[in-house]
């Protein structure tokens, strides 16, 4: 299912949205002017648990063990990984910044980012792929929608067999959908025994972060 926009117009310019998204986008552009030293780059800012564990050993100095639960935020793998990242925070990231304040969005998407990213350190304490992305952030994003906005309508083009239809789907319904996929493929993955592709365990562990933690957050107003 791919959602094109809400039915929730936002109450306020959601100047934190815009702004994370032109940091991904800065951050990308960067990635690409790096073209020869991009490993190097992964190497420092993205998210490696084999490197987590080294320095939770005594092995690293503290600061690279806490960077690159941030850092890795903002970059991404390619242009299809940063765009649909940065589609689903435009779509309902708007909305969660309107209902949290600006200052309290901005600590929600970093709090649930990190929560996703320790998620995925525990499931694979070992790996040394480098891992990046904003999706578990957005996860969060998408879960603190789902709780402030369960009947607001998304237009959605659902796939049905050959056909795609357009439709109006309540966003509870669309973003349990979307996380119950996560959690599906990650099942499958670690079944498998898939150490690395995408960090479907991030995106779940994100998305629970943002249930729990988005009343915290005394949402000024809720639309529902």
């Amino acid at each position: 299912m791919i959602p094109l926009r809400d039915r929730n117009p936002s109450g306020s310019f959601p100047a934190v949205t815009i702004a994370i998204i032109a940091a991904c986008v800065i951050a990308f552009l960067v990635e690409l002017s790096l073209q020869d030293r991009l490993e190097g780059l992964f190497s420092l800012y993205a998210l490696i648990p084999a490197k987590i564990s080294y320095a939770l050993a005594g092995g690293l100095p503290v600061t690279d063990l806490v960077t690159p639960f941030f850092s890795s935020m903002f970059l991404h793998g390619g242009w299809l990984h940063l765009i649909g990242n940065m589609w689903y925070l435009w779509i309902f990231g708007d909305n969660v910044e309107d209902a949290l304040g600006p200052v309290g969005f901005l600590v929600f998407y970093l709090a649930t980012g990190l929560a996703a990213g320790i998620t995925h350190y525990v499931l694979q304490p070992d790996s040394a792929i480098p891992t990046v992305g904003a999706s578990g952030a957005i996860s969060g994003v998408l879960a603190g929608y789902a709780v402030l906005f369960p009947r607001a309508r998304v237009v959605t083009l659902v796939p049905l067999g050959f056909f795609i239809q357009l439709m109006e789907l309540p966003a509870v319904v669309l973003l349990v959908t979307w996380v119950i996929i996560q959690a599906l493929s990650g099942l499958v993955s670690l079944g498998i025994g898939q150490s690395g592709g995408v960090a479907w365990g991030a995106h779940v562990g994100g998305f629970v972060a943002g249930l729990l933690l988005v009343k915290l957050f005394r949402p000024r107003r809720v639309m529902a």
